[in-house]
């Protein structure tokens, strides 16, 4: 196996707020090099660092908007998150939990921060990621994958830490999220000192963004806290070594390869989809949601 070596590191860049809940660092498609076609599958990735957020009795966050053509994940390292669709999927997402809401032919959604914990406020921490949907199945039924912590797949690395599997497969373990196409998701929660392997096919895009701690990738390249690792399409394999106790987000996922046609909450293969979405958008054909 080949070493798969860093192509480039970026810092976070300027933050923006998405709605009044979400105080974001937007890496893909804005962040030089991380455009849509760079990235495919991944379309979008919004990082909401840590923020503190004082108590409320009117939750923040983003009212009602549509997706189509694409899957949302949410993934929450601080913080509460309540939502809900128009297909009738909604909850709450808590510590470390993930929401995977296929929009696929369209829905309408809304999310916030949780009643309870917008009360007494807080540090907030999120991901937001956008999957691609391969063009066979943008217009498939929406769905929703509430994936609790506690349902996560663990691989145990002893005195190094663990690794917890959104989707996908580490060391022949495979994650509970189900997935249209080859996607690998998962967080790399490590000791000071501990190293983690991992092991991807050379032509997926990989990347890592570390949520907490400091690292160094392949004993060479220190990399930390909040910054975004873009790792080559060449070689297989890459390794983490924990400078203090760390999380790392890793994402990596076979380019579906299809054109995108992308506007605003919708992304499809061509123009003329675009249009279509936006009527049947304003035609209510995406459900209804107070």
């Amino acid at each position: 196996m080949k070493t798969k070596n860093i192509e480039l590191v970026l810092a976070p860049p300027t933050p923006h707020f998405v709605g009044d809940g979400f105080r974001v660092h937007n890496f893909i498609p804005s962040a030089y090099h991380l455009d849509m076609e760079r990235m495919d599958p991944f379309i979008m990735l919004d990082y909401n660092s840590k923020h503190f957020f004082s108590a409320t009795d009117t939750p923040r966050g983003v009212g009602v908007h549509p997706h189509r053509g694409f899957e949302t994940v949410t993934i929450a390292y601080e913080g509460k998150v309540e939502h809900h669709d128009s297909a009738g999927g909604g909850g709450i997402i808590g510590l470390g939990d993930v929401q995977w809401m296929t929009a696929a032919s369209g829905v309408l959604h809304k999310e916030f921060h949780e009643t309870e914990w917008a009360k007494d406020g807080g540090i907030f921490q999120m991901v937001q990621l956008w999957v691609n949907l391969p063009a066979k199945d943008k217009m498939s039924q929406p769905k929703y994958q509430a994936i609790q912590n506690s349902e996560m797949t663990r691989v145990d690395l002893g005195t190094n830490g663990l690794v917890e599997i959104i989707a996908g497969n580490y060391k022949d373990q495979k994650g509970p999220a189900t997935t249209f196409s080859p996607v690998n998701m998962m967080n790399a929660k490590l000791q000071k000192g501990g190293k983690a392997e991992f092991e991807f096919p050379a032509h997926y895009n990989t990347a890592a963004i570390v949520i907490e701690g400091s690292i160094i990738v392949n004993g060479t390249e220190k990399v930390a806290t909040d910054h975004f690792i873009l790792f080559e399409n060449e070689g297989e394999q890459f390794t983490f070594e924990a400078l203090e106790n760390s999380i790392v987000l890793v994402i990596s996922g076979e380019p579906l390869k299809e054109p995108i046609a992308a506007y605003g909450p919708f992304v499809m293969n061509t123009q003329q989809q675009l249009v279509e979405a936006f009527n049947d958008y304003n035609e209510g054909k995406f459900g209804y949601l107070e």
